[in-house]
């Protein structure tokens, strides 16, 4: 019995699966055949993409399980989930089973395959067993731990960062437009059983861990009998220490979501949430946070969980301990803030509430790790299934680039200024004499490397200049005796008629390199080997 994975990437608002980020649900689905007495073959799309030899093998194969959908899809480096003309494509003789959230979006039958529903686990389970005719327990948790090994299948492992699920659903499943309300009420998952799937991977040689795949990371564990559930800052830094005793050389390890109602309605247990999170978290760390609309109509016709005024506190709240830079050139922790544009009750009044608040956190003097804005997903499922969208294309996009330029790029100067080192980022992509790379951690820096480096090689390097959204670097240390005339010329401060100087003169020491450049500034940049 040969039967394939085939990991078309997801992209939810709790769960990542784009690279370099892994999502549980190939992991979960391998342990699963695994308890079936199986070993699958893990294909990415990308491959699939690049190896025509591939697509025809495919063909051999007894069953496909297609993972894919992009509910909130954004722009991608390198990588892009796997679209339904994709799908549709697969060898239509194979029997294949489509999961993930692309079953939301299936308007028309594909040939010979059985489309489950989301969430899909127990209905792929049950279909295996009438599949194989072999029965196996149903155990999530044991499929997690079972499944750990596939990583080790990913083409760009260990360079991927593996998102850790601790429970699904959420507290307050009003939000017109979400999607989270399909998983019902919240299910957590036991601390055991999440230290053990984080404890597997990492002994499978994973080092990079999000643990994002739940739409509140401060109300894990937290007491549920409340309408907005009361957090557990106890049981956060002993599960944090837990973490750190089992896996003592973790690189990276961060969070995804959380909601500004929870900080706002317990200040008190969420500042020492935040404080464990700054202490046992890495650098680099970001809390996207849903506000979607600073329109306080808007938020009550789509029953919104914040109000501008609870989101600006938990930006206040965040900002206090973790905007101090640390040990990988980043703040420890900032918040992050996404915006739905389409909603109900949405006016042009409303884009303009939107950028005055954005224009008060900068002129507050507050950090802000990334502004996510997008349009409005129409879902099946969501209060929002039969509503007719308003056109606002242009305004959007009036709005988008306003924020990029006044906003985001004045966050970006603040956050990683000229000169700051920034440490272990991953090679992704060359364009021309570029190589553009990014940390692994969540929601990276975009930074453009002068220079081509080879793709999966890790470089440190030093700020020379700002984007909207992304950061030019150079290589650090550089050396001044081989650095490319490009290299040199791109630093602030340094132009063509030095640069050239520079390389007419080769060699240098250390010491000249002193008497050459005589500004402390520029000097950073330079060893001599």
């Amino acid at each position: 019995m040969r039967i394939a994975i085939i990991d078309g990437y997801v992209d939810e608002p709790s769960c990542l699966g784009v690279p370099p980020f892994i999502s549980p649900y190939p992991r979960y689905i391998y342990g699963m055949l695994k308890s079936f007495k199986l070993n699958a073959r893990y294909i990415t799309v990308d491959e699939l993409r690049s190896n025509p030899k591939l697509q025809k093998d495919i063909s051999e194969f007894n069953l496909l399980i297609i993972i894919a959908g992009a509910i909130v899809p954004g722009k991608y480096l390198r990588a892009k989930p796997m679209s339904m003309d994709e799908i549709r494509f697969l060898p239509h003789k194979t029997e294949k089973v489509i999961v993930g959230p692309v079953s939301l979006e299936v308007t028309k039958n594909i040939k010979n395959s059985t489309v489950l529903g989301f969430p899909f686990e127990c209905e792929l389970h049950d279909f295996l067993k009438k599949f194989l005719k072999y029965d196996a327990r149903f155990s999530l948790d044991d499929f997690a731990v079972l499944g750990a090994e596939v990583v080790r299948k990913h083409p760009d492992f260990p360079g991927i960062i593996c998102e850790i699920e601790t429970y699904r659903g959420c507290y307050w499943r009003k939000c017109s437009f979400c999607m989270e309300r399909i998983h019902g009420e919240p299910v957590m998952r036991s601390p055991k059983n999440v230290l053990r799937e984080i404890e597997a991977l990492y002994c499978w040689g994973v080092r990079h861990f999000r643990i994002g795949r739940q739409t509140d990371f401060f109300t894990y564990m937290a007491d549920f009998s409340r309408e907005i559930p009361e957090p557990n800052p106890e049981f956060m830094l002993n599960f944090h220490r837990e973490i750190w005793r089992r896996c003592p050389k973790i690189k990276t390890l961060h969070l995804d979501n959380v909601n500004p109602k929870t900080i706002s309605e317990y200040p008190e247990e969420s500042r020492k949430i935040i404080k464990t999170i700054v202490l046992y978290q890495t650098p680099g760390n970001v809390a996207a946070m849903g506000l979607e609309s600073a329109d306080e109509g808007v938020i009550r016709k789509n029953s919104l969980a914040a109000l501008p005024e609870e989101v600006f506190f938990a930006i206040e709240e965040i900002n206090v301990y973790g905007r101090c830079a640390g040990y990988n050139g980043l703040p420890y922790f900032l918040p992050g803030l996404n915006f739905v544009i389409g909603l109900k009750g949405e006016k042009r009044e409303t884009f303009d509430k939107n950028f005055n608040f954005l224009k008060r956190i900068l002129e507050s003097g507050l950090l802000l790790r990334r502004t996510n804005i997008r349009q409005v997903k129409i879902l099946k499922g969501s209060a929002m299934e039969n509503y007719r969208i308003k056109k606002s294309g242009r305004r959007f996009n009036e709005f988008k680039k306003r924020v990029r330029q006044e906003i985001d790029h004045i966050m970006l100067r603040k956050i990683a200024p000229i000169g700051r080192k920034l440490t272990d980022l991953q090679c992704e992509l060359h364009k021309g004499k570029v190589t553009f790379a990014r940390q692994l951690t969540t929601y990276p820096l975009l930074v453009g490397i002068i220079g081509r480096y080879k793709i999966r090689q890790f470089l440190d390097v030093r700020v020379i200049g700002h984007g909207k959204r992304s950061i030019t670097a150079l290589e650090y240390p550089i050396d001044i005796n081989t650095a490319e005339i490009n290299q040199i010329g791109s630093i602030p401060g340094i132009g063509k008629r030095t640069s050239s100087m520079i390389i007419a003169s080769r060699p240098f020491t250390d010491g000249d390199i002193e008497k050459l450049i005589k500004e402390p500034g520029l000097r950073i940049f330079f060893t001599a080997n």
